[in-house]
């Protein structure tokens, strides 16, 4: 796909962002640095790696930003991911795209602005890297030339959270992680003509737990039963965690009616035990949970994970806080 096509595919650009699955994710070192060398660096108060979602854009690293998102329209980074080259504003005020943006005209009070497209292998751009200044600026070619530079660590970083096999977050296998190490186990499994079962577990009605408690506290109710399905473990399980409040475990030598008792007693635990929060304070949650045996006639680890997941489907659909064993194929 061309370039023209790619700055106007705009489903293509969010599910490439989406691949990425780092947003609303907890802070990172590697990010978290990047900003203050931009800070730095360049001398400016406010400095952002910033993700730009359908409508919103979150910055997963910032300086000098009180705020963790804003809506994409009054955001400037949305105008930086619709071009290849760096969107430079001298003066924000002079310039009727941004003079009445609330991040003009209030906090941080942005006056000047330079962002370098974030941009995937496949081409799209997903973000941008920020510098910020409270008073009219103009920036130098040396300064969009750091500034590139960083962008392209920042864009290295987040392919490495890719390949990277443990989850920052709950210390669970990463989804590449997971698939990598399933797909290696399916193969010897069937080799060798033994049982082995998959559990799909997904966290009920999450989305409402981080809309009324805040993400930080969703960070801390996936760490918790994260550590509660690790008591459950044994050396050879595979447990990852597959993207959001989702997660797999895969337990070699194991039929489906083993997992299912396993799966159960995960379920139980988890509707058992009080979240608790860092200040104080508990909340409860449940989780539902797909079982499928493995099955010579899964001809791939997709087919596998599928219906596992349909069970959990199943499971939900059932009123949620359940269990569901696929019936053997």
């Amino acid at each position: 796909m061309d370039n023209a096509l790619l700055l106007d595919d705009d489903d293509g650009r969010v599910a490439a962002l989406r691949r990425l699955d780092v947003l609303d994710t907890a802070v990172e070192e590697p990010f978290e640095k990047i900003v203050t060398l931009v800070r730095t660096v360049l001398a400016v108060p406010v400095a952002t790696v910033t993700l730009v979602d359908r409508d919103r854009q979150w910055f997963k690293a910032r300086r000098g930003m009180e705020q963790s998102e804003t809506p994409r329209a009054v955001s400037f980074c949305t105008h930086t991911i619709q071009q290849r080259d760096p969107l430079i504003i001298e003066n924000a005020l002079a310039d009727p795209r941004f003079a009445d943006s609330p991040l003009v005209v209030g906090p941080p009070y942005v006056r000047s602005y330079a962002g370098i497209p974030l941009r995937t292998p496949e081409g799209y751009n997903v973000g941008a890297l920020c510098a910020m200044d409270t008073r009219p600026r103009r920036f130098s070619p040396a300064d969009i030339a750091i500034l590139s530079n960083f962008a392209n660590i920042v864009c290295d970083e987040l392919e490495l959270r890719l390949i990277a096999q443990v989850d920052h977050l709950t210390g669970a296998l990463t989804r590449r992680g997971f698939v990598d190490q399933a797909q290696r186990e399916m193969e010897r499994t069937l080799r060798y003509g033994r049982a082995s079962s998959l559990i799909m577990i997904d966290v009920d009605h999450f989305k409402r737990v981080n809309d009324t408690y805040g993400h930080s506290i969703g960070d801390q109710v996936l760490k918790q039963i994260a550590s509660l399905a690790e008591t459950t473990l044994r050396p050879c399980d595979l447990f990852g965690r597959l993207g959001g409040e989702e997660f797999a475990l895969l337990m070699p030598e194991t039929s489906g009616a083993a997992a299912l008792v396993v799966a159960e007693r995960l379920r139980n635990t988890i509707a058992e035990h009080p979240m608790t929060l860092h200040g104080g304070g508990t909340i409860h949650v449940t989780a539902s949970f797909g079982v499928a045996e493995l099955s010579a006639s899964f001809s791939t680890l997709t087919a596998w994970l599928e219906r596992a997941d349909t069970m959990l489907y199943a499971a939900k659909s059932g009123g949620r806080n359940r269990t569901q064993l696929a019936e053997p194929m």
